[in-house]
């Protein structure tokens, strides 16, 4: 394979969306937390960033390129520890409470608190947990498809292929596998992720970043109740709900939601994806857009 350049794909992202006009300055940032470690961000826009955007569970900072393309606004995308170009978590690739805290110290660092935080997947609860802990950071909480009632039996299909193999012995194997995985995404755009969320070892075998640090040696914290700390959350909170096959969440989460969260709005967008920013990236840039 070819050197990868990860801002070397912006024009592919905004050929396959129509975007138009020249893609703004992107810098990848590394900020230090507990335990030497660092996490890393990528910092779209030289103006103050007016949004954080923290991805899923097997994910990275760039699965918000085109979302960031078409936002048009200073934003800072980060990679949760373990994850993309941030350094391995002592508690492995989930852990709410202890990636919470490292990415609330990211949040201090890159950005000026508070600023609205949209969230996916698991990292949504990461944000659940930050927003509770961390309230001066934050301004508004966007939680993109998931909630604290999603439950593993639901999100099965997502975690078989998250954990799947830990390895694949060429190009060819991973992307087969991550065609399968996503029938209603182009080819290119699964090229380009998987560029950006792998990385090819001297052999040649490919390796998903967040499964090439090995086991963690530490048990994360447990025993939390995420529900109750959203509950408790004194700000905004907007729940977008993919209405496409793969979404994790229920109707029943939605009601437990809104039970909570009597103020507050669901939005859903119906045929999205579980990954709402890859399968609809504009439909949901222009709800974080209104919420800016």
């Amino acid at each position: 394979m070819s050197d990868y350049d990860e801002f070397g794909y912006f024009d592919q992202n905004m050929a396959e969306w129509d975007l138009r006009g020249p893609a703004p300055h992107v810098r990848r940032a590394f900020v230090a937390v507990e335990g030497l470690r660092h996490v890393s961000a990528l910092v779209w826009g030289d103006g103050p960033p007016e949004l954080v955007l923290i991805h899923g569970s097997a994910q990275n900072a760039h699965t918000y390129d085109t979302l960031a393309l078409a936002l048009e606004r200073p934003l800072v995308a980060i990679d949760l520890p373990h994850h993309g170009h941030s350094d391995a978590s002592f508690y492995g690739p989930r852990a709410v409470l202890e990636h919470a805290s490292d990415v609330a110290t990211t949040i201090a660092a890159l950005t000026t608190p508070p600023l609205p935080l949209a969230a996916m997947s698991y990292g949504g609860l990461v944000a659940i947990a930050l927003t509770y802990s961390h309230p001066q950071l934050v301004s508004r909480l966007v939680l993109i498809d998931i909630t604290p009632g999603v439950s593993a039996a639901r999100a099965s299909r997502i975690l078989d292929f998250i954990d799947g193999p830990g390895s694949f012995a060429d190009f060819d194997e991973i992307l087969q596998r991550t065609v399968a995985f996503n029938p209603g995404r182009s080819e290119a755009s699964l090229r380009r992720g998987i560029m950006h969320n792998a990385i090819e070892r001297p052999d040649g075998t490919w390796v998903w970043r967040h499964q090439q640090h090995g086991r963690a040696p530490r048990q994360p914290q447990s025993h939390i109740d995420l529900w109750q700390w959203l509950e408790e959350i004194a700000l905004p909170v907007t729940l977008v709900r993919a209405m496409g096959p793969s979404s994790v969440v229920s109707d029943e989460d939605v009601d437990e939601f809104r039970r909570r969260r009597p103020l507050d709005e669901v939005i859903e967008i119906p045929g999205a994806s579980h990954s709402i920013q890859g399968s609809h990236p504009l439909e949901l840039a222009e709800i974080l857009g209104r919420r800016l």
